[in-house]
């Protein structure tokens, strides 16, 4: 029962959350998973991550924030009542043009209880900088919330906070930095001035994605209907135009891409021309060596697209690629090409 009576709240809460501990404990895991599998096709997720609040913590936080207020107004409470972060989530996107849009995507699967954004609390003024992010009060709601699974859940409300990887950097950094509210101007300056570097990190982190994402299409339609300029080296993103059509449907990551573009650069200049040559001169011939391989029983499945594409840079120069191979691949390679001359 609500009372007006902090010390008797406090034993209340103490009860509460006693009891409720691991119940709680176990409502965070299942939101962090559905978070997870609603995210995971669609945006790129550096992380979701969550905390049951500290006990002593909550009722601090109570005192500070509301108790004084609702006493005054004669308001009787429960300190559970306005603990709305006991349970909190944190969703960490990687580009800033996402936190919206995932905020739209829980507001779909979730019941919304409220909505403080920061981001919008920020860029109302001209010269203030400092922590960015959205944050969202969810419950579950039908049908999870009379599934079996979940329904042992469904009293609890939880806070989302979704911001970019930076923004939690930042977040983490500023509430390390000491007395900020009434240090001397200089001060104030340089850490507005830090928090305006992270917020531009933010948006050139984004414009980068976009250029790479665009750069990739221009290559892809180069490739389709243009020859690339002579002078132009291969890069990852013209790379991945010419071999995306030979290997369909094969995840080559852009990690692995890109080091193994810059392998092919370390063995010599060659441009996207001529590395479509090589592969037009001698992809036939590997296919038809890999074809004699798989049939071979304790070899089966023994190339991969990179593997192939090693063999074709080394038939087209066995002198220039020849550390595009291992030593027992060239060996078996070479006896092969004796027997069958391309």
């Amino acid at each position: 029962m609500s009372s007006l009576n902090f010390e008797d709240e406090k034993n209340n809460f103490r009860e509460f959350y006693n009891e409720k501990h691991e119940t709680l404990e176990a409502a965070k895991g299942a939101f962090i998973a559905i978070i997870n599998s609603i995210l995971a096709d669609e945006y790129p997720i550096s992380a979701v991550t969550g905390r049951v609040k500290d006990r002593d913590e909550s009722i601090k936080k109570f005192a500070l924030k509301y108790q004084s207020t609702l006493e005054e107004a004669q308001e009787e409470y429960e300190i559970k009542d306005h603990i709305t972060d006991l349970i909190g989530l944190r969703v960490i996107s990687l580009y800033e043009s996402d936190v919206q849009k995932i905020k739209d995507v829980l507001a779909e699967e979730f019941e919304v209880i409220e909505i403080t954004d920061k981001i919008k609390d920020i860029e109302s003024k001209e010269s203030s900088f400092g922590y960015k992010g959205l944050h969202v009060d969810l419950k579950l709601k039908n049908p999870r919330n009379t599934m079996r699974e979940y329904s042992r859940y469904a009293e609890f409300r939880f806070e989302v906070q979704i911001r970019t990887i930076i923004q939690d950097a930042w977040s983490v950094l500023d509430h390390k930095i000491k007395y900020k509210k009434s240090i001397p101007l200089p001060l104030k300056r340089r850490i507005n001035t830090l928090a305006a570097l992270f917020e531009l990190a933010d948006r050139e982190f984004y414009s980068i994605r976009e250029k790479t994402i665009k750069a990739a299409e221009d290559e892809k339609e180069k490739a389709k209907t243009a020859t690339p300029s002579e002078n132009e080296a291969l890069n990852v993103f013209s790379f991945l135009a010419i071999v995306d059509e030979l290997f369909n449907g094969y995840d080559f990551h852009s990690y692995k891409a890109d080091g193994f573009v810059s392998e092919i650069l370390s063995y010599g200049d060659v441009t996207p021309s001529e590395f479509k040559s090589i592969i037009d001169n001698n992809f036939s011939y590997i296919e038809k060596y890999k074809k004699s391989i798989d049939e071979t029983p304790t070899r089966k499945h023994a190339f991969n697209p990179y593997t192939e594409l090693r063999h074709v840079l080394y038939q087209s120069d066995r002198t220039k690629y020849e550390r595009a191979l291992y030593d027992s691949q060239r060996k078996k390679f070479n006896e092969w090409s004796e027997e069958n001359p391309q």
